[in-house]
C-alpha cells in the first residue's frame, strides 16, 4: 500500500470513529506511522486531507450512479437517488456531515458530481416533459431538500424520529418539480411552464434549431421565466 493510501485509509478511519467526526493531523500521522512532511506531501493541509477522505468514502456510493445505466423512467430513478442519498448518510454519518460542512471551503469533488448525476437525470425528465421548472432549478431544490433531511437525520435523530418524514419530504419536493401523472389533465397554467421546461431542454440538446448563439440565449432566458414563473408570483 502507497504512503498516500495509507493515510487516507487512516484518516477515514479516525473520522468515523471521532465523536464528533473531527480529526487532527497529528493523530493521522501517529496511526500511519508517517511524519506531517509526508501527509503535507501528498494532501497539502488539513482540509485538503478531510477533502480526499470524503472523495474516498463516497467513490463507492457514485460508482453505483455511474455504472447504473439509464431507465425510461428518470423520475423513478430521482425517487430511487433520493432514498439511496439518505441510506449512505445514516451509513456514514460523520463522513457526510464532513462532507456537508461550511468549514469545507472548497466542496469535495464527490459533491459537485454528486450534482452533475442528478442534473443529468432531470434533463431527461425534461426532454419528456415531466418538469414544471428548469434542471438546474429542480437540481437545487432536490439536492437542498435531501441534503437537509439527510443532515437532520444524521445529526438529530431524537429530534427527527419519524421515519416518514425521508419519504414526505421527498414526495412534496417532487410534487413541486415534477409535473402530475400523465393520466391526469393539468390545468393550462401547470401545462404551460411544463411546455417551456421540455422545449428548452429540447432545444439545448438539438444541434439544428435555426437560432443563432445570440438567440439561443434570449430564448433560453425567455423560456426560463416562463418556467420558473410557476415557483413564483407570475414576476420575472
Amino acid at each position: 500500500m502507497s504512503t498516500r493510501a495509507r493515510i487516507l485509509e487512516v484518516a477515514a478511519e479516525l473520522v468515523a470513529a471521532s465523536p464528533d467526526g473531527d480529526i487532527s493531523t497529528r493523530a493521522v500521522c501517529e496511526a500511519a506511522q508517517v511524519g506531517a512532511p509526508a501527509l503535507y506531501r501528498h494532501f497539502g493541509d488539513k482540509e485538503g486531507l478531510l477533502s480526499a477522505v470524503v472523495d474516498h468514502g463516497y467513490d463507492a456510493y457514485l460508482a453505483t450512479k455511474r455504472e447504473r445505466g439509464a431507465s425510461t423512467d428518470p423520475v423513478e430513478d430521482l425517487r430511487n437517488g433520493w432514498d439511496s442519498h439518505i441510506e449512505f448518510a445514516l451509513r456514514n454519518p460523520n463522513l457526510y456531515r464532513l462532507m456537508n460542512s461550511p468549514a469545507m471551503r472548497t466542496p469535495p469533488a464527490a459533491a459537485l458530481e454528486s450534482h452533475r448525476i442528478l442534473t443529468r437525470d432531470l434533463e431527461r425528465a425534461a426532454e419528456q416533459g415531466k418538469l414544471r421548472v428548469t434542471p438546474e432549478l429542480a437540481a437545487q431544490m432536490i439536492m437542498s431538500a435531501n441534503t437537509g433531511v439527510a443532515l437532520m437525520l444524521v445529526s438529530r435523530p431524537a429530534t427527527f424520529s419519524d421515519d416518514s418524514v425521508r419519504t414526505r419530504v421527498r414526495d412534496a419536493v417532487h410534487a413541486a418539480v415534477f409535473t402530475p401523472d400523465a393520466r391526469v389533465a393539468e390545468p393550462v397554467e401547470a401545462e404551460v411552464p411544463s411546455a417551456a421546461v421540455r422545449l428548452r431542454a429540447l432545444l439545448n440538446r438539438s444541434k439544428g434549431s435555426g437560432l443563432s448563439a445570440a438567440e439561443s440565449v434570449l430564448m433560453n432566458e425567455w423560456l426560463d421565466r416562463v418556467s420558473n414563473a410557476a415557483q413564483g408570483d407570475g414576476k420575472s
